[in-house]
């Protein structure tokens, strides 16, 4: 597992050297845009709106559009010049309740790793955490944005997940029907809730699966072994946007696999 951030979490004079490591993957299948009869990819370009001429990357700024529809533009320079904080850092600001803190807030998951010479103060932070029952509130810059985030401990390791701003959150008053929906009769919830306990049990996420992404892996997979593959001349493995293409990697192993298997039986 590659560390993809290194400092130090600071909480009241105690700095614990560290390591950040994301603590998920995304296995969404990723589907290309590709010509029907021969499976070449639709490429894209970036044209500027008020001509259709093609931009070059060197010539794309940064454009942030005001409320009145104007765009500003702004440079490196410009964003130099705004505050911010040591990336460096993971600044414990208070200690809170976990209960405080609405799972809609939470965002992406770290997991946080100590330098060697770290450790005891990292197991110190992990036992305080543990036994008080609280998230540490903090700010961290990751991938070059600072964020609001919470350490919390998942089983020994400590997490780091950080939080979307309140702003980011949709206010639920937007939403069109729900002044329609009518109280139930005490008789209804009764049989609600009895429906409730009969179907009640732990929560285990090894028990669900993703039956539409093994559909599909499964569908292509009988697509390569009957030969109904388009390789298109020019096309590689990454296109120009740096979007890795690992599905068809992933089912061509799947596939060698899967003879193996079959050679082994036999």
């Amino acid at each position: 597992m590659r560390a993809i951030w290194k400092g130090a979490v600071s909480f009241g004079l105690v700095n614990v050297p560290v390591r950040l490591y994301s603590a998920t993957e995304n296995h969404d299948l990723s589907f290309h845009q590709v010509r029907a009869s021969d499976g070449s990819r639709v490429r894209y370009k970036r044209v500027a709106q008020a001509d259709g001429e093609e931009v070059a990357y060197r010539d794309i700024a940064k454009g942030y559009q005001a409320q009145d529809g104007t765009t500003v533009i702004l440079t490196d320079e410009d964003l130099s010049t705004l505050p911010h904080r040591s990336s460096k850092e993971i600044a414990v600001e208070s200690f809170v309740p976990s209960a405080q803190i609405d799972p809609i807030l939470y965002d992406r998951a770290y997991y946080i790793e100590p330098d060697a010479m770290g450790a005891k103060a990292y197991g110190l932070l992990r036992e305080a955490l543990r036994e008080s029952e609280r998230v540490a509130v903090v700010t961290v810059s990751v991938r070059s944005r600072m964020t609001m985030a919470v350490l919390r401990v998942l089983e020994d390791v400590i997490v780091l997940q950080t939080l979307l701003w309140p702003d980011e959150v949709r206010d639920s008053a937007e939403l069109n029907h729900l002044d329609e929906v009518s109280e139930p009769k005490e008789s209804e919830v009764a049989m609600a809730r009895m429906l409730v306990d009969s179907m009640a049990g732990d929560f285990e996420p090894s028990e669900h699966v993703d039956d539409y992404k093994e559909a599909v892996e499964a569908l292509v997979t009988r697509k390569i072994e009957g030969g109904e593959v388009h390789q298109a001349a020019g096309e590689g493995d990454q296109d120009d946007s740096g979007e890795v293409v690992d599905l068809l990697a992933a089912l061509q192993r799947s596939v060698d696999r899967a003879k193996a298997g079959r050679g082994k039986a036999g």
